[in-house]
């Protein structure tokens, strides 16, 4: 039997173990290792659960004995949501230890051209741009100017210059507005995210699609500017409960937001969902933790990040194999959670 398909890692189970744990191929097993593409992404979560269930561990000296170069790769972050960089982090370190390449990570507080600069000094041949830097116009000319690639993570419109990975935002916002619709809501309330992501308008526009197709208006009563961030959302929260006319339901453009909402309304006596019923989007581990849990939209952080590493070790190569980087853009699905902070409401309004 050959070394190639039979090699064990450093734990002692084999890449044949993995294969037959996830019902895949060994070629498959070997692929998702090696960050290669073609790759479903449901595929690459089935061996990814194998290889942590079977504690699986390449060999690093017989990666080295099959030619495997060094690879470096940058995480420039400037996320202001500790629950959804947690969520990121794990899963570009989980890639890129399975990858075998090494991960930088480097804040980023407003001068994106210095920080691209140290990665670059540091010796990473790519860099992951997380939100919001995966909008930063300045952060993605530093990136232009330095010479190597970038891959932009959950950008409602990504740059077609650059690889991505993000989910369909209007159409998830848009779901989650349908229902709360459903469950007889009528006078529903939005918490907008920072303008500087793309990410926000779309999941404005599907609020508004969604109430639209219920044949209902959105006022500015029922608008706040949030910023991402738990502090802005306890203001909007104030600014959107505060009149005579309050809302039913608030959807909150992210966990942080949502969870900020709900202290507000338990500090005024309001009981979630039998008075307000609120409602977030990211599903970061923040909205299991909070009481009563939230119902958000789940957006798959932790597979972003590892199909964001894919990506980015694949334009790396071609480089370095004289090829011209293939610019992809992938979407990854997104689902609706629906856990106890949202409920019918005590006196469904008519439209």
């Amino acid at each position: 039997m050959s070394r190639k398909t039979s090699r064990r890692g450093s734990s002692g189970a084999t890449i044949h173990d993995v294969a037959r744990h996830a019902g895949v191929s060994p070629m498959t097993v070997s692929r998702v290792i090696n960050a290669e593409g073609n790759v479903r992404e449901s595929t690459r979560a089935k061996v990814t659960a194998a290889i942590k269930t079977l504690h699986y561990a390449p060999n690093p000296a017989a990666r080295s004995l099959a030619g495997a170069e060094s690879v470096h790769i940058g995480l420039l972050y400037s996320n202001p949501s500790a629950a959804y960089l947690s969520e990121f982090l794990l899963g570009s370190l989980a890639q890129s230890s399975l990858s075998g390449c090494q991960l930088v990570v480097e804040q980023c507080d407003e001068a994106e051209y210095e920080a691209v600069q140290r990665l670059v000094a540091g010796g990473v041949h790519g860099v992951v741009l997380p939100p919001p830097l995966c909008d930063s116009k300045g952060a993605l000319e530093a990136v232009t100017k330095a010479g190597i690639p970038a891959v932009l993570v959950a950008s409602g419109r990504p740059d077609s210059a650059f690889s991505a990975v993000s989910i369909n935002d209007f159409e998830a916002a848009r779901a989650m507005t349908r229902h709360l619709l459903g469950l007889g809501h009528r006078h529903i309330a939005f918490i907008n995210g920072h303008p500087n992501q793309t990410a926000s308008g779309q999941r404005f526009r599907g609020f508004v699609e969604g109430m639209t197709e219920a044949g209902l208006s959105v006022d500015t009563h029922q608008m706040a500017q949030g910023y991402f961030t738990y502090r802005s959302g306890l203001e909007a929260a104030e600014k959107l409960l505060a009149g005579g006319s309050r809302p039913t339901a608030i959807f909150a453009s992210n966990d942080d937001m949502a969870a900020a909402v709900m202290a507000v309304a338990h500090r005024k006596g309001m009981d979630v969902p039998g008075d307000l019923t609120v409602a977030g989007f990211d599903d970061t581990p923040l909205a299991s933790a909070v009481w009563p849990a939230l119902t958000t939209v789940r957006q798959p952080i932790a597979a972003m990040a590892r199909e964001a590493v894919v990506l980015l070790l694949e334009q790396i190569r071609a480089r370095r194999a004289g090829r011209q980087p293939q610019v992809t853009h992938k979407q990854l699905k997104y689902a609706m959670v629906e856990r106890e902070s949202t409920g019918a409401p005590k006196t469904p309004r008519k439209p």
